[in-house]
């Protein structure tokens, strides 16, 4: 699995270096997001990530998602964290639950900074599907249709990639449709 890690790391890595060009970033949550700043400092602008905000300072992620990193953030939006079952949020983000939390947001954390086109090089270079170990030991798989990234958890649920390859000076944020989770 660390290998996994590694390839992935290294894939994007020398993508990013290979003079690939980035469009500038797209708003996100109604706010503009700045290339220069770090995942923490863009996502408290965001209004759709308002709810994430609240979970990564509930677990104590700030200092580390504002670290050199660099990071993949898939983040969820207001939206995915509402459709979990009710009371969800609310339990997760007790003091009490804060390991159980930390997990969950660890689940949405990639040690790398993948933009889109280094994502789908990885899923085809391995024939249709990437599997992605996160920081959370969580395992993911990755799969694309058309310029449509999909991520599926460790129960079956599939996020969506909605807003991709939001640059950060610490990595990258894609933002997803449904809150990933780890296995029970």
């Amino acid at each position: 699995m660390k290998n996994t890690l590694r390839a992935f790391a290294a894939t994007a890595v020398l993508l990013s270096g290979a003079g690939l060009a980035h469009a500038e970033n797209p708003m996100v949550g109604g706010a503009a997001m700045f290339a220069d700043k770090t995942i923490v400092e863009n996502a408290v602008n965001s209004a759709d990530h308002t709810t994430l905000v609240a979970a990564v300072q509930a677990a104590g992620l700030v200092e580390t998602l504002s670290g050199d990193g660099p990071f993949t953030v898939f983040a969820p939006t207001n939206d995915a964290f509402a459709a979990l079952p009710e009371g969800t949020v609310e339990t997760l983000l007790k003091p009490e639950n804060k390991d159980q939390l930390t997990k969950v947001l660890t689940c949405h954390v990639v040690a790398a900074d993948a933009m889109s086109d280094a994502i789908m090089k990885m899923v085809d270079d391995d024939g249709g599907t990437h599997p992605v170990e996160t920081v959370g030991g969580c395992m993911l798989n990755v799969t694309y249709a058309g310029d449509k990234i999909m991520i599926e958890d460790e129960t079956g649920g599939v996020a969506n990639v909605t807003i991709a390859d939001v640059d950060q000076s610490n990595g990258v944020i894609h933002v997803i449709d449904k809150v990933l989770l780890p296995k029970s």
